[in-house]
């Protein structure tokens, strides 16, 4: 594993950098090459006061086409966009544009009204991706058909379409492109700003905490409910694991990162590893020349976004987009 802390030059952070980058590739299995031809349309749109918003559908594979809520604020050329990553809930995309569910959680809504063009799609297993006869966030089907990825990695190409189909919009400055998530979509939030050099600004929260210190890191793989990457568990096993979430964060350097945790947080274990992370990844964006992209922030109420740091992200965005 690389050591962070050992980095002392452009050269030596470029040498790193791929062999995380290796790591990452391996553990998240295989992913195709190249992303499919969108063939976006848009099958509903209704006003609001400050927004439109858009049902609309794309292909994220040769033979899968998925919807998303897509929201575009009214009276804004060039604006900022915002991909929405739902949390771990059935309702999926929903619950980001506000239409089921927790209300805070209503983030595609929420930016939209703050001037963003927001998208919101269903992750695979969730919301309308959600296989016949399988309850929500069942990967059975998903390992039958496809032995050789991961759910995560999965995840993150399906995410890299929504990025695409921001891209396309006219209204968008592509130069202006942030993700939020919380839970899963906090996880996913900062694997996508990881690995796509597009995302300018990411909130997380409440996504993760280190893999080495979790005292359940089978929940990441075929021993939790959701089998987001099975190889984890033999790294792990193996005591063979080759990256952790500071060095998913390094390679996001510097795009700003806004890491949001809760200590009493029973969903994550051991979130008080999230400031160690962060602490690591710290003298790289001081590398950079920018010390002030990456943050951390904790609070006590558990596994929820709260009023606080709802305000806190918008802030982060409002800054660094």
């Amino acid at each position: 594993m690389v050591d962070l802390s050992s980095l002392e030059s452009a050269a030596s952070w470029s040498k790193a950098r791929k062999e995380i980058a290796a790591a990452v590739d391996e553990m998240l299995g295989e992913r195709p090459e190249k992303r499919v031809d969108l063939q976006f349309n848009i099958t509903d749109e209704v006003d609001f006061p400050n927004y439109v918003r858009r049902r609309v559908n794309y292909f994220v594979d040769d033979w899968t086409r998925v919807s998303a809520w897509m929201f575009l604020p009214e009276g804004r050329d060039e604006a900022p966009a915002m991909l929405c990553c739902h949390q771990e809930c059935r309702q999926g995309k929903d619950e980001c544009a506000g239409l089921e569910g927790n209300g805070r959680m209503a983030l595609a809504q929420h930016y939209a009204d703050r001037g963003y063009v927001t998208i919101a799609p269903d992750c695979i297993t969730a919301g309308e991706r959600i296989s016949s006869r399988s309850e929500a966030y069942d990967s059975t089907m998903f390992y039958q058909d496809n032995p050789t990825m991961s759910l995560l990695g999965k995840m993150l190409v399906d995410h890299q379409h929504a990025l695409d189909v921001l891209e396309q919009e006219e209204r968008v400055d592509g130069a202006r492109i942030g993700v939020v998530g919380h839970g899963l979509g906090g996880a996913n939030a900062l694997l996508l700003a990881a690995m796509d050099r597009r995302v300018q600004s990411c909130v997380s929260s409440c996504g993760f905490s280190r893999f080495s210190t979790d005292k359940d890191a089978g929940r990441w793989s075929e021993d939790g409910p959701i089998n987001l990457l099975p190889k984890l568990k033999a790294a792990l096993d193996g005591d063979s694991l080759s990256f952790d979430w500071e060095h998913l964060m390094a390679m996001a350097a510097p795009s700003a990162i806004l890491v949001i945790t809760a200590m009493a947080d029973a969903a994550v274990s051991n979130p008080e590893s999230c400031e160690d992370a962060v602490s690591q990844v710290a003298r790289l964006y001081k590398y950079f020349g920018a010390p002030q992209a990456i943050e951390h922030f904790s609070h006590d109420d558990g596994h929820q976004v709260t009023f606080e740091t709802l305000d806190m992200a918008d802030d982060w965005f409002e800054r660094w987009l």
